[in-house]
């Protein structure tokens, strides 16, 4: 039974999962006693104070604060992060806990954790293949006064729009450009990418403006125009 809960900020929340293996190896909690949980409200807060708690409680001597891992897990956990199966945080906790506990793992190939972390890891790259190669946009004219957005809808099988984005920003860098999923949007704007919510419906523009809002006639779109719901990021500091 779980006795530790771990609440991540989001379906890829990385730096949270970190923290929380970090703490969690520290206090010596073995992958068996703890739940991994995801907030999706949460857009800031990586832990649930009851997390924290959790973690925290108890007379567990101290154990191991800075684990020394293959560089390669820790690569591999980047990567199965984004996966969409709900087991890959305990998975990848059961993975590192056993890489600090059992040396010899890294030289076992066959070890039933480590293919699925690899095949889980092989489906997200191919989900990120089929996004760069099959995705379709369509040319939209807003309004007058405005440049032609390209539209694209994609349905994808993991968590791989924000890993993905980057590519289309430098790629079609000189156009206007969104792509609407039905768990996160994306639109360029020649500088800034910025992040919505999804959509389940193919790609329109009205469901486009639902999300990002109507950009001002001539005007660059900005990261505090449109949906507030909206976040920005540069393309070379995007996930």
């Amino acid at each position: 039974m779980a006795l530790h809960t771990i609440t991540l900020a989001g379906e890829t929340d990385s730096p949270g999962f970190r923290r929380g293996a970090r703490s969690l190896l520290s206090a010596l909690v073995a992958p068996e006693e703890v739940s991994w949980v995801i907030d999706r409200k949460a857009a800031t807060e990586r832990f649930s104070r009851a997390g924290d708690a959790a973690v925290a409680r108890g007379s567990a001597p101290a154990g191991i604060t800075h684990p020394l891992v293959p560089r390669s897990f820790m690569s591999l956990c980047e990567t199965v992060i984004l996966h969409s199966a709900p087991l890959r945080f305990g998975l990848l906790y059961r993975l590192l806990w056993r890489l600090v506990h059992e040396p010899g793992l890294q030289r076992n190939p066959l070890d039933a954790d480590r293919v699925q972390a690899l095949h889980m890891a092989q489906a997200v790259r191919r989900d990120m293949h089929k996004m760069k190669a099959l995705i379709h946009f369509s040319v939209v004219d807003e309004a007058p006064g405005i440049d032609a957005l390209h539209l694209a809808w994609f349905d994808p099988d993991h968590h791989i729009v924000e890993a993905v984005a980057p590519f289309f920003a430098r790629r079609l860098a000189p156009l206007r450009w969104a792509i609407l999923t039905p768990e996160l949007s994306v639109r360029w704007d020649g500088h800034l990418l910025e992040f919505g919510p999804g959509t389940p419906r193919a790609a329109t523009l009205d469901g486009y403006r639902g999300i990002f809002g109507t950009p001002p006639a001539r005007t660059a779109l900005r990261s505090d125009r449109g949906s507030e719901a909206a976040r920005s990021s540069r393309p070379d500091s995007a996930p």
